[in-house]
């Protein structure tokens, strides 16, 4: 008589990889530690300011003090400083655990969020800028990009934005400008991360000002550095 086979052994089950993401772009601070597209722990706080000292806390409070596989950090655009402050910790975290670090555009995760919360349709992304203009970006009903990120004046953003849904920080002002379309008020959330589109995520994570800098070097030594 043959033996029966014995069972073969259970294949060891292999944990997800986990993420942390890192969004200070904005006047909202918020982190996020994910495995897989689980979100694990996550915390926001509408700051305005403060966002270097709030968020290593932020990020040492996750589990695991927030180590992760790789790291996820919002581009912009948004405050300069807020902006540097993510991509410097992403970069600093990211070269002492060996881990990847990724870019995403500030105001693709508004649109991923709005369409999470409103559904699958057109719409325009526009948040606060520099010096009184306004970020300005609009998307399909799939999250794709469908014009430049620009930075423009609220007039003219009223003048040219033609998409009836609007959400950010400044669409309440633009639909009232405008007089017309639907209003979304929306920070970026990194708990919202699992949101994004997949071709969001980019290996250059140079930083999204929006707009080119205010101070420009004299002529003569602008010839020099050329």
């Amino acid at each position: 008589m043959t033996a029966a086979p014995e069972d073969s052994p259970p294949s060891p089950v292999r944990p997800e990889p986990t993420t942390l993401v890192i969004d200070s772009a904005t006047e909202a601070c918020s982190v996020a530690l994910f495995a897989g597209d689980t979100l694990v722990a996550g915390e926001y706080r509408l700051l305005g300011r403060g966002h270097a000292e709030a968020l290593v806390p932020m990020i040492a409070a996750l589990p695991n003090k927030g180590r992760a596989d790789r790291i996820a950090v919002a581009l912009g655009p948004g405050s300069f400083t807020g902006v540097r402050v993510g991509l410097a910790a992403a970069r600093a975290l990211g070269l002492a655990w060996g881990a990847d670090v990724l870019g995403y555009p500030t105001l693709s995760l508004i649109a991923a969020m709005a369409r999470d919360a409103q559904g699958a349709q057109p719409l325009a992304v526009v948040t606060t800028g520099g010096h009184g203009e306004w970020f300005v970006e609009t998307f399909d009903a799939e999250g794709t990009s469908t014009s430049p990120l620009s930075s423009q004046r609220p007039d003219a953003a009223a003048a040219t934005v033609g998409a009836h849904f609007v959400v950010g920080s400044q669409a309440e002002a633009l639909v009232a400008a405008r007089g017309s379309g639907h209003a979304l008020p929306l920070l970026p959330d990194a708990r919202a991360f699992a949101l994004l589109p997949a071709g969001a995520l980019s290996s250059d994570i140079h930083p999204l000002y929006g707009r080119g800098p205010d101070a420009k070097l004299p002529a003569k030594a602008a010839a020099g550095a050329a």
